[in-house]
């Protein structure tokens, strides 16, 4: 692909972009709702043990299960 077109592509996505983000309204989040009951917001602490160390920790207990099942493969092979 050659510099032209690989310009006019970047052009046509941008100008794609621009235009829905243009035409698209806002979500209106500020607004309530009837019905709309919310409850009381996380701390610091919470957030990040919710968003960050529940996440790290769950990858690390999967990670080893799957770690100590190719092991236990591996020496009923050799066995």
């Amino acid at each position: 692909m050659d510099k032209k077109n690989a310009l006019r592509a970047g052009a046509l996505a941008a100008g794609t972009t621009l235009m829905m983000l243009l035409m698209s309204s806002p979500a209106l989040a500020l607004t309530r709702d009837d019905g709309d009951d919310p409850g009381s917001g996380l701390s610091v602490i919470d957030t990040v043990g919710l968003f960050v160390v529940a996440p790290l920790a769950l990858f690390a207990i999967i990670a080893g299960l799957v770690i100590l099942g190719d092991k236990s493969r591996k020496q009923q092979k050799q066995g």
